[in-house]
C-alpha cells in the first residue's frame, strides 16, 4: 500500500512541534511496513469530517479514507480535538 496526504493533512502536520511530527511520520511508516495496515487501525462510525480509519499515534490521530492500494490520510489531530 501506499501512503498520501491531503492539503489539509499537511497543514494539520506542519502545525505541530517537530519532535510531533518526527513522531507521527514514524509510526505512519510503521503502519505501512506491516502486511496489512488496515488491521492497526479503527473503523469509524458516524464521523462527521469524513474518513473512515483512524490510526492512533500517542495523543494524536490520523484520519483516513482507503482507495484501492492508497492510504489518503485526511486530518491530524490532537485526539481531544479529531471528534468535534
Amino acid at each position: 500500500m501506499q501512503l498520501a496526504f491531503t492539503r489539509s493533512a499537511e497543514k494539520d502536520l506542519k502545525k505541530l512541534s517537530l519532535p510531533t511530527q518526527k513522531q507521527i511520520l514514524k509510526k505512519l511508516r510503521f503502519f505501512m511496513d506491516q502486511p496489512d495496515p488496515l488491521k492497526l487501525a479503527v473503523k469509524l462510525t458516524g464521523f462527521s469530517k469524513g474518513g473512515d480509519y483512524r490510526f492512533r499515534i500517542g495523543n494524536y490521530r490520523a484520519v483516513f479514507d482507503v482507495d484501492k492500494q492508497t492510504i489518503f490520510i485526511l486530518h491530524i489531530e490532537h485526539r481531544r480535538d479529531v471528534y468535534r
